[in-house]
């Protein structure tokens, strides 16, 4: 593999770990209560009570969503460009998170009637589509947090907070909210109002550490007004171009962005689904499936942290690929030995989630270190971009194996969910084909420090 050469360049000062990064990493254990709580384990299985909003709201939601990561996929690399150019990442990480607390707040409106469906998937989907815009800016913080060597730890750190802080939360609003017949402060289910409260706890926890980032990473000011302003259309314009220079200077970081789309939707998907299978293979109830996502986040956040170090020391390319084939074989084992219990979606379920968290974080930190200094918005919304163009993979895939499984099978699709998995093993499976072959030009400050990823 072919780098650049550094004898020219100054080797960039070792920056240590201090409050900056914790400020930073900070923002990742808000992002749970929007991650976690809204769009996994609570308001999103509110909206789909078939009970409370009728049949087919499940199906309702996937369209909001899909329309949702279509808007993304349009607006995220013009929003990391605009911002690159602007020097304002963290006014605009700034007023898209503080869109989604407010989006998050008004999903208290949302009361268990047929009649208010469209107002929480209209939120729901607003809110995915501004906690994009905001990570867009988020990670292109990382590059000026952390160097080639502890990029990996830094992103790990991040990731890490964000399960863990995933864990604090699902706690305090299981134990406090959901679970109890009457919990703090005479709060019951009647008219949805544990869930509804609990959007309240989830602003709030948002807006309280996302401060930090937002006091301590300043602005470079002297970067404004240096290049001209562009519209809507120039923007386009400097897009494409943009991603006409960075084919022809290395083929292979687009395959990456590419394949990384295909792995990372395999990843999401493991989340997204796993709880229906635990609920409607395994049979756990809604509360246990509440407490797996409390283990779930537990395992992945710890071992996100403990894979960074992993990350700086055989480079990102190496843990990605470990972590996906392990996956496989995981999801493989949950489909063949899905008739043996709930033994087995406790310990094969957590074998996945100890891999997702650091594939998510290597192919973060993979993508920083490739990144030319002043592009990091750029090609991170380049980044969300290739994810969410590429975000029906896993559904489609999960509920085209349900129904391939039931006709080969010869059982209602209602008893063939576990032939989901496969779907989500196939992703997963695609996303490391297209990543063996990846070889990826370093930047000159990264070539002496990181070890080779091909």
């Amino acid at each position: 593999m072919s780098t650049s050469s550094v004898t020219s360049t100054p080797r960039p000062a070792r920056r240590r770990f201090g409050w900056p990064v914790y400020a930073w990493s900070l923002w990742d254990w808000g992002s749970a209560a929007f991650n976690a709580v809204i769009t996994t384990f609570v308001f999103t299985v509110y909206l789909t009570n078939k009970d409370l909003f009728g049949a087919g709201a499940a199906q309702k939601l996937g369209w909001v969503l899909a329309g949702a990561g279509a808007l993304v996929a349009i607006c995220a690399p013009v929003a990391g460009l605009r911002s690159d150019r602007s020097g304002r990442r963290t006014f605009w990480l700034g007023f898209n998170t503080m869109a989604v607390v407010v989006i998050s707040a008004a999903m208290f409106l949302v009361q268990p009637d047929p009649g208010y469906l469209w107002l929480g998937l209209i939120l729901l989907g607003a809110g995915n589509i501004f906690f994009e815009l905001a990570s867009v800016n988020y990670y292109a913080m990382l590059g000026d947090l952390s160097t080639p060597s502890t990029v990996g730890r830094v992103s790990g750190l991040g990731w890490g907070l964000g399960y863990i802080g995933g864990i604090v939360l699902l706690l305090i609003v299981y134990f406090g909210l959901i679970e109890p017949d009457v919990g703090v402060f005479g709060i019951t289910s009647e008219n949805g109002m544990d869930v509804r409260v609990t959007t309240l706890v989830c602003a709030v926890w948002t807006l309280v550490f996302s401060v930090p980032v937002l006091l301590t990473v300043r602005d470079d000011k002297s970067a404004r007004g240096t290049l001209p302003r562009l519209g809507v259309t120039g923007s386009y314009k400097l897009l494409v171009t943009s991603v006409r220079r960075v084919w022809r200077e290395d083929h292979h970081t687009v395959y990456f962005l590419l394949a990384s789309a295909v792995f990372r939707d395999g990843l999401a998907g493991v989340f997204t689904f796993g709880g229906v299978i635990a609920g409607t293979v395994f049979g756990f109830a809604a509360g246990e499936i509440i407490i797996f996502g409390v283990a779930a986040n537990l395992v992945a956040g710890v071992a996100t942290i403990a894979f960074g170090a992993l990350d700086d020391l055989l480079g990102p390319k190496r843990v990605i690929i470990g972590a996906l084939v392990a996956m496989i074989v995981a999801g493989l084992g949950v489909f063949l030995l899905h008739d043996r219990g709930a033994v087995v979606f406790w310990s094969l379920g957590l074998v996945l989630c100890v891999f997702v968290g650091p594939a998510q974080s290597a192919s973060r930190t993979f993508l920083a270190r490739l990144i030319p200094k002043g592009k990091e918005g750029e090609l991170f919304g380049l980044y969300a971009t290739t994810g969410r163009a590429v975000s029906f993979l896993a559904p489609a895939m999960f509920s085209l194996a349900i129904t391939l499984g039931a006709a080969v099978s010869g059982v209602p699709v209602g008893d063939a969910d576990h032939w989901g998995i496969l779907g989500i093993c196939l992703v997963l499976a695609v996303g490391l084909a297209l990543l063996l072959p990846v070889k990826v030009t370093l930047r000159s400050e990264s070539a002496l420090r990181e070890p080779p990823l091909t």
